[in-house]
């Protein structure tokens, strides 16, 4: 019982990051229109905020792996938490100037926050407590980030969008200086929100100061370098596939608001359409929650097929329909994409021995899919409209058939 109540507080401490960052992160998806509004973007420019944001994980991944191996797994969660409040307390500049690239500096450096946060996570859960356990700490600690992600576009849309839009018709007649009062007021809505979350960042960081928390010795590391896990095809097309899979799902929530915009659906503004996002991710949670019983009784290639069928065909549904069927089709498919990732990896890493930690560290920097398909989708949008940009995660979830159906054996 002492055993089991010394990693008690850990273990709170380290799910309360899991949720704190996810929520934060999904709060992006509400960030985008609002920014878009605020600082008069076009569609591929306020898409760069995800791109700032998965970026920032992607160049920082094996840098922080260096860093933890270096001082420990302690000082990487602190010096996460630390940076990701800087992060947070830029976004008060940014508002105040409307200095769009200074939104972008404030994101990457909160990202770089998460990373450190992310890569601690797993390996403390998977020690903390009985090791017949970990994989049930860890579906555990999946469900509890879920419910942050579900939470952040609920808590995004309170903060940062309206009951009732204001129409591009009725901001064109404005005055020069109504109009700067209008989006200066508008910018000054992020303040809130990312000082309240910047404030909580520096309150966890001093609390793990404190906190007692077990040492994790890890054994000899390999000296195995990140080029020499490309011989393994079923691994760098597995990458390829996370890839596809967060640039996908990204690229639906971050432009679901604005796409419902365009439905011009009768008293479905931007707030209530963040509900749909809202959404999503609560079936994302329900999906994962299903998806750890279902696996262990269906072989997992082909639940990550049917998954990508169903996936496929409700992007494709929304494309070809209106109302709120085409809005509830695009929300349905975060059941079908809820246990892609766990899948995507296992099936990645399998029978990779001593390259296990490399194929591990090469899928994480492939999340930068979530930092390039939104981009495309949003210069898609510009240059022919927001449905046509959708047949972008089409084709990224038919990479995942083709993963599912042939491209997971091992030659």
């Amino acid at each position: 019982m002492k055993n089991r109540n010394q990693f008690l507080i850990p273990l709170l401490v380290v799910m309360s990051l899991m949720f704190i960052w996810n929520l934060s992160r999904n709060i992006n998806d509400v960030l985008i229109p609002h920014l878009k509004r605020a600082c008069q973007l076009t569609d591929f420019q306020s898409s760069l905020v995800q791109s700032a944001f998965f970026g920032g994980y992607f160049l920082l991944a094996l840098p922080v792996g260096q860093y933890i191996r270096r001082f420990g797994y302690r000082a990487g969660m602190i010096t996460g938490l630390l940076m990701a409040a800087v992060g947070a307390f830029l976004f008060f500049p940014a508002a105040e100037t409307r200095f769009y690239p200074l939104f972008l500096a404030a994101l990457f450096i909160m990202a770089a926050g998460f990373t450190f946060l992310e890569v601690t996570a797993t390996p403390y859960l998977s020690i903390l407590g009985d090791p017949e356990k970990a994989s049930s700490r860890l579906s555990l600690a999946a469900a509890v980030g879920s419910i942050g992600a579900t939470i952040g576009p609920y808590v995004g849309a309170v903060f940062l969008l309206h009951a009732t839009d204001t129409s591009e018709a009725t901001v064109q007649q404005f005055s020069p200086g109504q109009l700067a009062d209008y989006l200066n007021a508008e910018a000054q809505l992020v303040k809130i929100p990312y000082l309240s979350l910047g404030a909580l960042f520096v309150v966890l960081g001093a609390m793990l100061f404190f906190i007692k928390m077990p040492d994790i010795q890890e054994e000899g590391e390999e000296n195995i370098r990140l080029k020499t896990i490309f011989k393994y095809t079923h691994t760098v097309l597995g990458a390829l596939g996370v890839f596809c899979y967060l640039g996908a799902e990204v690229g639906i929530v971050s432009f679901l608001i604005r796409y419902a915009k365009s439905l011009e659906i009768n008293e479905l503004g931007e707030q209530k359409a963040a509900l749909f996002i809202t959404l999503f991710m609560a079936l994302v949670l329900v999906g994962r929650l299903a998806g750890a019983y279902f696996l262990q009784k269906v072989n997992p290639s082909k639940m990550l097929a049917a998954c990508a069928l169903g996936a496929m065909g409700l992007v494709a549904l929304a494309m070809f329909s209106t109302g709120y069927l085409s809005i509830l089709s695009l929300s349905v498919v975060g059941l079908f994409t809820s246990v892609m990732y766990p899948i995507l990896f296992t099936l990645s890493i399998k029978n990779l021995g001593a390259y296990t930690k490399t194929g591990s560290s090469l899928i994480i920097m492939s999340i930068v899919g979530g930092a390039i398909v939104p981009p495309l989708m949003g210069l898609i949008s510009d240059i022919h409209s927001i449905r046509f940009a959708f047949v972008l995660p089409v084709l990224c979830y038919a990479y995942i058939l083709y993963y599912a159906q042939k491209g997971h054996i091992i030659k």
